[in-house]
């Protein structure tokens, strides 16, 4: 089980560690036997440059491909684990209530992939999330949103995020 403190790192729980290490296992064994049996199948149909099975089953082909890389890389160098400490800091795994630009807003700082779907999602390298990181309850600052236009942000609560 990787435990880095990388500050690229993802955060995810253990159960949400576990359910991404079981899609990957998935989609790399049984998952790709799948479409090769199916581009075979589509590609003994004759024709390559007119067939939408085949032309299907190789896009299908390639979206397996990009989230096994993308389960890889991220299950490499995820900081698996419990909640950090409830101190009030701002840091991954995480649920902030912030003052954002004069609306009150409640999100997870972390990884969308632990499945928080009662929630916004905020990854620790978004601009919010890299404003906000290392911060305390009480702290008011700016950051520059991709637009341009500055954004006040005023944390009023940072509280570990508990699997429901």
């Amino acid at each position: 089980m990787p435990t880095t403190n990388s500050a690229s790192a993802a955060w995810l729980t253990q159960e949400a560690f576990d359910r991404l290490q079981a899609e990957l296992a998935q989609l790399s064994g049984p998952g790709r036997a799948e479409i090769v049996s199916k581009i075979e199948q589509a590609r003994s149909e004759g024709d390559l440059k007119e067939n939408g099975g085949y032309h299907a089953a190789k896009d299908e082909q390639g979206k397996i491909e990009a989230r096994i890389r993308q389960l890889s890389e991220l299950l490499r160098d995820a900081q698996v684990g419990e909640a950090p400490a409830d101190d009030g800091v701002v840091e991954q795994g995480m649920v902030v209530v912030a003052n954002i630009a004069g609306n009150k807003t409640r999100f997870l700082l972390g990884s969308r992939e632990v499945g928080a779907a009662e929630m916004d999602v905020f990854s620790e390298r978004s601009p919010l999330g890299g404003a906000i990181h290392g911060h305390k309850v009480g702290d008011k600052l700016s950051y520059i949103a991709p637009n341009g236009k500055t954004i006040d942000v005023e944390i009023l609560e940072a509280t570990p995020y508990r699997e429901a």
